[in-house]
């Protein structure tokens, strides 16, 4: 295999990997999941790296692998260290999507559709949580909320519908750890919004590299002293 190939191969191993899990969790093979869920960010975050994306966004992207694989158990400790894995993730999210991105026409208008539907689910999900969760559930939304608002603000639509998929893959997770009426299969569900969430970050984040350098390029030498 060429090295120009290898990106393409891995893209292929990650959307295969995708596909498994997927089809794993809509037919019920859970030891299927628990397989491959641990290869997913792995394999995203190897392709991105070959694609020139920057530390922090494969630090994100690993952040990731350790709140997947701690919420494979089913204990309270590993779904708070897995929230916190995330958290780190989306620290990593925040600050690259800063440096990278550019503020955008109309991310004003944004704030209050974001402010209301973070004070809206942690105000309603905090009656039915574990009183021990009410805290991190709390912290972790705002910074989760932070992150989408960024992503759509700093780097465009792409990145944005990102952090909005984000945003509601979590909800998913909380309105289940709070006993509200999931859907049919909410574990595809949960996993279907998350992958395209980070495939989309992934997306976002590059392309928005890509012109900056070009136009660093393109910028004119200023002539010295004649």
């Amino acid at each position: 295999m060429t090295r120009s190939r290898v990106p393409s191969a891995l893209f292929c191993l990650f959307a295969l990997a995708a596909a498994v899990d997927l089809l794993s969790l809509a037919v019920g093979f859970e030891p299927g999941h628990a397989v491959v869920k641990p290869l997913l960010m792995p394999l995203l975050a190897a392709w991105a790296a070959l694609r020139g994306a920057p530390r922090l966004l494969v630090a994100a992207l690993l952040c990731g692998w350790g709140g997947d694989t701690l919420l494979l158990f089913d204990a309270d400790a590993a779904f708070l260290a897995g929230m916190a894995c995330f958290a780190a993730g989306h620290v990593c999210y925040l600050v690259l999507f800063t440096r990278v991105g550019r503020s955008r026409t109309g991310a004003l208008l944004l704030v209050p559709c974001y402010a209301v539907a973070l004070i809206t689910t942690v105000v309603l999900l905090r009656p039915d949580l574990p009183a021990e969760l009410r805290l991190p559930v709390a912290v972790y939304s705002t910074l989760l909320t932070a992150m989408a608002y960024t992503a759509g603000t700093r780097l465009g639509p792409v990145a944005g519908v990102g952090g909005a998929l984000f945003l509601l893959s979590d909800t998913l997770i909380a309105t289940g750890v709070a006993d509200w009426p999931q859907p049919p299969r909410p574990d595809l569900w949960i996993m279907l919004t998350y992958l395209a969430a980070q495939f989309l970050l992934v997306r976002g984040a590059l392309g928005e590299r890509r012109p900056a350098r070009e136009r660093a390029d393109s910028l004119p030498v200023a002539a010295g002293p004649g």
